[in-house]
């Protein structure tokens, strides 16, 4: 039997989730359908992880330059396998933190991927397994994804997006940042920092 709520939110990023807990603070039964972590791009692939990687990149370039500061260290190492953890990590956390809220607002969450049947019906794909939940009305919140170039295939392996680029375990010695914007700039100087040879194609 379909579950029936007066608000639907496919999309579990912020504009999905405050959606949700101001239509519950308003007194309406809501759910959040989100086939990934709840909390968006931002929170898990983006701006969160980022900054926990550029934060390690600050610290070892800082060690290096001790000396600068009247102190002295021996070797110095790192290991990427536990940079690029500690960026997960963060995520993780803040992505608990969602799901807090919803918990805390009294908002169901439903873990797959929503597709509008019909007015008023969605579809929710999981594991192989099908339910119907139906829903007076239905925000549509599903976000971003990463846009691929004609002619560059995204192999995830020889080329990975920025996604891909947060959980690499060992680090590249050369790498080429297709777009000079914030996040490419962002992975120049992680990298960088780790001395990976990098070249960026502005476009």
């Amino acid at each position: 039997m379909a579950q029936t709520f007066d608000v639907a939110v496919i999309g579990g990023g912020p504009g999905g989730y405050v959606a949700a807990i101001r239509a519950s603070q308003l007194g309406m039964r809501c759910v959040v359908i989100e086939k990934e972590k709840l909390g968006g791009l931002c929170l898990n692939w983006g701006c969160i992880p980022s900054k926990a990687l550029l934060r390690s990149a600050e610290v070892y370039h800082i060690i290096q330059n001790a000396s600068e500061f009247g102190i002295s260290v021996g070797s110095l190492k790192f290991d990427s396998k536990k940079i690029i953890k500690r960026s997960r990590d963060a995520a993780d956390k803040l992505s608990k933190g969602v799901q807090f809220l919803l918990r805390k607002n009294k908002i169901e969450h439903i873990s797959g991927t929503g597709v509008i049947a019909k007015p008023g019906v969605i579809k929710v794909s999981a594991n192989g397994k099908t339910q119907e939940v139906k829903a007076r009305n239905i925000v549509i919140a599903t976000g971003g994804f990463t846009r691929s170039l004609p002619g560059v295939e995204i192999d995830k392996k020889k080329v990975i997006s920025s996604r891909e680029a947060l959980i690499l375990d060992k680090l590249p010695k050369s790498v080429i940042i297709i777009g000079g914007g914030p996040i490419g700039i962002e992975f120049a100087y992680f990298y960088n920092a780790f001395d990976v040879k990098c070249t960026i194609v502005e476009m």
